[in-house]
């Protein structure tokens, strides 16, 4: 087996990690230091520090982040698709690509209403 091969993998890894760490070096020596009450406090779910932690609260957040993520995920099956276009249309049916990705946005936008009319989108 020639271990040659890896040296190139190697050097990319030491220097990435080399590289990160300085960056963060440097912004750890010479980044500003100016604590405040509220800076330190803990912050999560956008939401205020309460007491108990038994408390309710509005499930709508996490309703959004999930909504968001699926959205996002499925936006993100378009760059493949895009790269791929020539390689998905053959003589026999030279569409078949985009048809395909045509049924795939349709789905997406149905979703989209979907959740609009149920009102997960809104706020208040």
């Amino acid at each position: 087996m020639n271990l040659t091969n890896y040296v190139p993998v190697l050097l990319f890894i030491f220097a990435a990690t080399g590289l990160g760490l300085l960056v963060v070096g440097i912004g750890f020596l010479f980044g500003p230091r100016k604590p405040d009450p509220a800076k330190l406090s803990p912050y999560e779910c956008g939401f205020e520090v309460f007491e108990d932690a038994r408390m309710r609260f509005d499930v709508r957040y996490y309703l959004i982040t999930i909504l968001f993520i699926l959205f996002d995920l499925e936006t993100a099956f378009l760059v493949p698709w895009a790269v791929s276009l020539k390689d998905l249309s053959t003589p026999e049916a030279p569409l078949y690509g985009l048809m395909v990705m045509l049924v795939f946005l349709a789905e997406l936008v149905l979703g989209y209403i979907y959740i609009w009319k149920k009102g997960a989108l809104e706020w208040e």
